[in-house]
């Protein structure tokens, strides 16, 4: 796939950068929304985020579509998760992840502010 399609302007969209992470935010309607999550080549959320959010692992859940790249991730339990694009994604709470390889991962991520969580059900036992 031709991912300079994937990285274009998007039309309403809030861009931010967090520890070399480049979101762009589309809000849908309420508290939902659209975001476009490129994470780069040797990105590792415990060697770039980590310092800069203060919490051990990623407390966020991930919902949506990986279409570039691959990631793997790595729960506190040690349980391990790998995706390969074009795939969908479910991560809960409480994970470490990287990119795999050397191309980029793009993420198309759902979610619902701070209810992310519990409107999808992605708590881990």
């Amino acid at each position: 796939m031709d991912t300079a399609t994937l990285l274009g302007p998007l039309k309403d969209a809030t861009r931010r950068e967090v520890g070399g992470v480049q979101v762009d935010v589309v809000r849908t309607s309420g508290s939902s929304r659209v975001k476009r999550v490129v994470y780069p080549a040797g990105f590792r959320w415990s060697k770039d985020l980590k310092p800069v959010l203060g919490t051990e692992l990623c407390q966020h859940a991930h919902v949506g579509f990986l279409a570039a790249g691959r990631l793997a991730i790595q729960y506190a339990d040690g349980t391990q998760e790998e995706y390969a694009a074009p795939q969908v994604v479910a991560i809960a709470p409480g994970h470490d992840g990287w990119v795999v390889g050397e191309e980029p991962a793009i993420l198309i991520e759902f979610d619902f502010e701070g209810e992310t969580v519990e409107r999808l059900g992605l708590k881990r036992p």
